[in-house]
């Protein structure tokens, strides 16, 4: 494989994309129920499009990126609407148990819970499940162990 100076060093995972029905409700779901950041949001001839992640990890980037066609320019629009659900979703891993109960909280109020807190058997954790503005769901979770995993494995 040929490395390009302008890219990675080595292939690497960087995104996974939604298509969505309304860019900015899904932008201000992920920026207010998530860590993730808004990296980049443009317009071209076909929509809209926006990348979402974290910007304290610029050496291994993995962003959510987000699309929203135009009736008119829609290469997808003969497509059934596909969503993450009811078991494919997005994870998140929180710090503390008392995170996933303050999110699952939030999202009850605002009628997206959907799944509540649950202990689930190892490796899983503690979860619940969320549902963003187009039916995708966004679990999050704490004592998954996929950060601290991964950080044995670098050390």
């Amino acid at each position: 494989m040929t490395v390009n100076s302008s890219g990675p060093p080595s292939a690497r995972w960087t995104h996974m994309a939604l298509r969505v029905k309304d860019i900015d409700a899904t932008i201000e779901f992920y920026t207010d129920f998530t860590p993730m950041e808004l990296i980049d949001k443009r317009e071209d001839d076909m929509g809209y499009g926006a990348w979402l992640g974290h910007t304290d990890s610029p050496d291994k980037p993995f962003i959510l990126v987000i699309a929203q066609f135009f009736p008119e320019t829609d290469p997808f629009k003969d497509a059934p609407a596909a969503v993450l659900a009811p078991f494919a979703h997005i994870g998140i891993e929180m710090p503390n148990r008392d995170d996933v109960d303050a999110i699952a909280e939030r999202a009850k109020a605002e009628g997206i819970l959907a799944m509540p807190p649950t202990d689930m058997p190892q490796p899983i954790g503690y979860i619940c499940m969320v549902s963003d503005p187009d039916g995708n769901m966004v679990e999050f979770s704490h004592d998954q162990r996929v950060y601290d995993t991964m950080q044995e494995l670098a050390s």
